[in-house]
């Protein structure tokens, strides 16, 4: 797992490299410093949220209610500072986190306690959250008008040349690359995808380390929520409609094994770096943005692919292995 991981990681980053100069070749301006900064910063949400869904993802889970979390406690904070201006955007900012991560733990406690598979329960709480949101707003929109500057100003505000959006990203990255290399939690997510039943027996709760991988992956949609409402000034229904669809991608195309126990932070990044260039290069270049559906799609087919190929050379090296002690 640890060689094939750079493999996938130097493939993808250079299939990134290929597209910005074949984009280059037609708009150079779009390989420009700044630009480059903007396409980052454009796709800062969906690496926090393709990190949160890859923790899930390694433990053989899948989190489809990501988007609705995201829009959800996107719109409770902004319906907060529109009641409450003068509340401080630290403590909003803490209310989203852990608004999020109990929307996650309600995923985790049905998986674990109630053993419902993954990808039912987080489609129903998918549409319950919507239904919420609905409900809490009675279908009106929370306008740029309504909120605060400070609640708008900060995912603007520029630091060391990046937003506060980018660094956003950054830091996620960074915390999360020691979390998943130097700590029990992060040894115990790939020890529960890899083989749960193997798990069990090092004295690792799988149903647990579960639960908590969508407290976090719950934990960075409701940050997302308050910097996607913020960023965008508006709180709607059906914000982020579909987004948990190109989070989920974002992971496979970065190697993030849909099967568990694979992947790495560079990949999930790397993953939604591509799928973020594509979504600002193909307008540049004249092309229709349907085709960044295609052309995910494509990527997705080539990951999975690969993924199975993996598997089933991994299985046979374990069985040459078995063979050779007999």
């Amino acid at each position: 797992m640890m060689r094939l991981v750079p493999v996938r990681e130097t493939i993808l980053a250079g299939a990134i490299l290929v597209l910005l100069i074949l984009v280059a070749s037609r708009f150079p301006g779009f390989v420009a410093p700044s630009n480059l900064a903007n396409v980052f910063n454009d796709t800062a949400p969906l690496i926090i949220l393709a990190l949160g869904q890859m923790v899930v993802i390694l433990t053989r889970c899948i989190d489809l209610s990501v988007a609705a979390n995201l829009a959800l406690t996107g719109m409770a904070v902004a319906m907060i500072n529109v009641a409450m201006p003068g509340l401080p955007i630290p403590v909003i900012i803490a209310i989203a986190i852990l608004l999020g991560g109990a929307l996650g733990a309600i995923n985790g406690v049905l998986v674990w306690k109630l053993a419902i598979p993954p990808i039912v329960v987080t489609l129903g709480t998918m549409t319950i959250f919507r239904g919420i949101i609905f409900l809490i707003s009675d279908g009106k929109w929370v306008n740029s008008h309504e909120m605060s500057p400070a609640f708008t100003g900060v995912p603007r505000m520029v630091l060391l040349g990046l937003p506060v959006l980018s660094w956003a990203a950054i830091v996620t990255i960074f915390l999360f690359a020691i979390m998943m290399a130097r700590t029990q939690f992060g040894r115990s997510i790939f020890a529960v995808g890899g083989n749960p039943h193997a798990a069990v027996y090092t004295g690792i709760d799988v149903g647990k380390t579960q639960f908590w991988a969508f407290v976090v992956s719950g934990a960075l949609a409701g940050l997302t929520g308050y910097l996607w409402v913020s960023r965008f000034a508006v709180a709607y229904v059906d914000i982020a409609g579909g987004f948990e669809l190109e989070v989920v991608a974002a992971c496979v195309i970065g190697g993030i094994s849909i099967a568990g126990g694979i992947g790495s932070v560079g990949g999930a990044v790397l993953g939604a770096l591509f799928l973020g260039v594509v979504k600002n290069a193909l307008p540049v270049v004249n092309i229709s943005p349907f085709w960044q559906l295609a052309i995910s799609g494509s990527a997705i087919l080539i990951a999975v692919a690969f993924n199975a190929r993996a598997g089933r050379k991994k299985g046979r090296i374990i069985l040459k292995e078995a063979e050779g002690a007999k």
